[in-house]
């Protein structure tokens, strides 16, 4: 059986945690990841812009080791998809053009009301809000998001499960809410 294919919008790759999340859980075959070199570059210009403290030869590695991890995650040939999409932000086109281009199953996304329903139904598509998101894959797989909670404490040189679980619970407070009471 295959993994769902899913697209990772830049917003959902912007934090660390939820980042961190993500990429394990395609490492895991849980899902596909799958992202264009245009949402990296998004994704890492606006934490070059935003978290200056952030050295950026530890951002551009991070970019690398995504790659890395993730090696058939960057998407190519969408773009002569994207001047016929109508979405409210014409920035996120790109975004929508390269889930058609792929049949991706989901498009991963803080930017809800950036990906109308009404738009996606018409191309067989759907957004989900990355707390939704993991709901669902724990629903799925309920022993995955626990281990991986697990596994990133451990990479922390002093984290434990409840820091991850606080950490990620600014972008998905309902997913750190069930792991954290053990549902």
């Amino acid at each position: 059986m295959t993994s769902p294919v899913v697209i990772y919008d830049a917003n959902v790759l912007y934090p660390s945690t939820l980042r961190d999340v993500l990429i394990r859980l395609g490492l895991a075959d849980i899902v596909t990841p799958r992202w264009t070199e245009t949402i990296l570059d998004e994704t890492f210009r606006n934490l070059r812009a935003n978290r200056p403290d952030l050295d950026p030869s530890v951002l551009g590695r991070t970019r690398r080791l995504m790659g890395v991890a993730i090696p058939d995650a960057s998407i190519t040939g969408y773009e002569y998809l994207i001047d016929d999409l109508d979405l409210p932000d014409p920035d996120d086109r790109h975004v929508l053009a390269a889930a058609l281009h792929i049949r991706a199953e989901t498009i991963v996304t803080k930017n809800l009301r950036d990906f109308p329903r009404r738009v996606l139904d018409a191309h067989n598509a759907r957004a989900v809000h990355p707390d939704a998101f993991l709901q669902d894959v724990h629903d799925e797989h309920p022993g995955s998001l626990p281990t991986i909670i697990r596994d990133i404490a451990v990479t922390w040189r002093s984290g434990t499960d409840v820091d991850v679980l606080a950490s990620l619970a600014v972008e998905a407070p309902a997913t750190s809410k069930t792991l954290s009471e053990g549902q």
